[in-house]
């Protein structure tokens, strides 16, 4: 089975990266031949500064090798580097019904936002589909978010299926719904792009006085605090053990405790759960090559792969 995930270096990696990626990546990495890659082409759409998306891809390629991606078990590289993906984004663009882009959900939610109306905004679903089926994937972890974008990977395989005989595999989602959506300071989902992010790799003031400002009602000290929908019992149950967290939610619902106490012990969770990986960090920071080597190494298998399935593409369509 060969999985295949990106991520976009656009800043600092936040507990919804973590959660909601990079933590059933590194799980799945296990289970089967891994693909995971820096998609700085799709940061183009939104990152217009060439020295911080430099900075973003190397600082996002030792996040994920100190938060446990092992160059051993998954191919691990940056999607610039294997050139074939945007020959592949342009056949599949030259088969892909403009209704089906004008359909996805993510363009209009971004254009809303104040994103640039731009066209690689808008075709951003048809790279992606080339991201998955250049490597013959077979399960690709989304977001529920992303979870569209797979369809319209599926829609687009199936037409070309269609067009050229038996040219693609049929990839499927491997969607976590207890992780899909992680909060943020405001209790929305979190997200660099509605700036309530909580960066995992945070200097410990800067973390402490972030997890201090998660927005709360005005329940008093001694009444019972609601459950339902609270950005500090979501992120504390990604966070703690099961009786710890069932000891909060009894805690909300008792009364007698503020929220500043609450957002305190979450704090202290974040700082724990993530020592060992900071560990891991300092090391790699020490020793640049490394990264250097991994990419380098990965970018190799990555296009070896990408190359034979380009060879059957361009055969199907006319152009070998």
């Amino acid at each position: 089975m060969r999985i295949l995930s990106g991520i976009q270096p656009s800043g600092k990696l936040h507990l919804g990266n973590y959660f909601g990626m990079m933590r059933p990546a590194i799980e799945l990495q296990e289970k089967g031949e891994a693909f995971y890659f820096v998609a700085d082409l799709h940061a183009l759409t939104t990152v217009h500064d060439p020295a911080a998306l430099r900075a973003h891809s190397r600082e996002l390629a030792i996040d994920f090798l100190a938060c446990g991606l092992d160059p051993a078990r998954a191919c691990f590289f940056r999607q610039s580097d294997v050139p074939a993906v945007t020959e592949l984004s342009w056949i599949l663009s030259a088969v892909t019904p403009m209704g089906l882009l004008e359909r996805c959900h993510s363009y209009k939610d971004k254009t809303a936002r104040g994103f640039a109306a731009s066209h690689g905004l808008f075709a951003y679903p048809v790279l992606m589909a080339a991201d998955i089926l250049i490597y013959d994937s077979d399960l690709v972890p989304v977001g529920r978010d992303q979870k569209q974008h797979l369809e319209v990977t599926r829609d687009i395989a199936i037409k070309m299926n269609e067009l050229y005989g038996s040219v693609f595999k049929l990839p499927e989602p491997s969607i976590r719904e207890d992780t899909a959506a992680v909060p943020g300071l405001d209790g929305a989902k979190m997200s660099k792009s509605y700036g309530n992010t909580i960066e995992i790799f945070e200097d410990e003031k800067v973390l402490r006085k972030k997890i201090m400002s998660i927005q709360t009602d005005s329940t008093p000290v001694e009444a019972p605090k609601p459950t339902e929908n609270s950005a500090i019992l979501g992120l504390y149950r990604l966070l703690a053990s099961e009786s710890d967290y069932a000891a909060m939610v009894a805690a909300f619902q008792a009364g007698g405790c503020g929220y500043g106490d609450f957002k305190k012990t979450l704090f202290a969770a974040v700082w724990e759960y993530f020592a060992p990986m900071r560990e891991k960090r300092a090391a790699i920071v020490a020793d640049p090559a490394l990264v250097d080597d991994v990419l380098r190494d990965g970018a190799a298998k990555a296009n070896a792969i990408a190359e034979g399935v380009m060879s059957r593409v361009r055969k199907a369509v006319g152009l070998a």
